[in-house]
């Protein structure tokens, strides 16, 4: 097998801790009942979509939300409502990124969108004071590249612009629908299931 040269991680559920049911019951409380209907970590209809390839705003978004939320609901509480899933970075993978960036190539690339960035942000400058995106080689956001995965075309985007062979990139995801698609597209994969296994990987 090819050596490794670039580990190429995924953000939510593999460096940050996340949790949709949060965001769940957040719309809950403001009125959805079916929020599971429109997204999942496995599936989202095409506004959830649309947002995350950077093709509609973030005002645009909230105001698609807020017709089928409670009268009354403010655009701040639907921004914090949307947010509920994004929690905090683990002390130990911040050490991990820290001394990673030192030694290694790595790279980021996640399927995400303006208003989930920017507490992420605040999540990193909590644990950190080393910029987040300093780290990283390059960092693809799916709404900048208005692209996502696990569509096979994306993975080979990235590696034409880390100019890196795709048997040569080790990628980290929680997700198994984007294993499969970096598993298409050539790249060596790690499936993220528990925290034990994943540092294993760097010991």
């Amino acid at each position: 097998m090819k050596e490794t040269e670039l580990i190429l991680f995924d953000l939510g559920g593999v460096l940050i801790d996340i949790d949709y049911q949060a965001t769940e019951h957040a719309f809950i409380e403001l009125g959805v009942t079916d929020f599971q209907h429109h997204y999942t970590q496995f599936n989202q209809d095409r506004l959830f979509d649309l947002f995350e390839t950077g093709k509609i705003s973030a005002q645009h978004f909230i105001n698609k939300l807020l017709p089928i939320v409670k009268r009354g609901t403010s655009p701040n509480q639907i921004v914090h409502a949307w947010n509920a899933m994004i929690l905090t970075f683990p002390k130990n993978k911040v050490n991990l990124l820290l001394g990673l960036a030192k030694t290694k190539r790595i790279a980021l690339l996640s399927n995400t969108n303006e208003l989930h960035m920017v507490q992420v942000h605040k999540e990193w400058n909590k644990a950190c004071s080393v910029p987040f995106q300093s780290l990283f080689e390059k960092v693809f956001l799916s709404h900048e590249i208005h692209q996502r995965k696990p569509d096979m075309e994306t993975f080979q985007w990235v590696c034409a612009q880390l100019n890196v062979e795709e048997a040569s990139v080790l990628f980290i995801d929680d997700s198994p629908q984007h294993i499969e698609g970096a598993k298409n597209a050539g790249l060596k994969t790690f499936y993220y299931e528990e925290a034990a296994s994943f540092y294993a990987l760097f010991s």
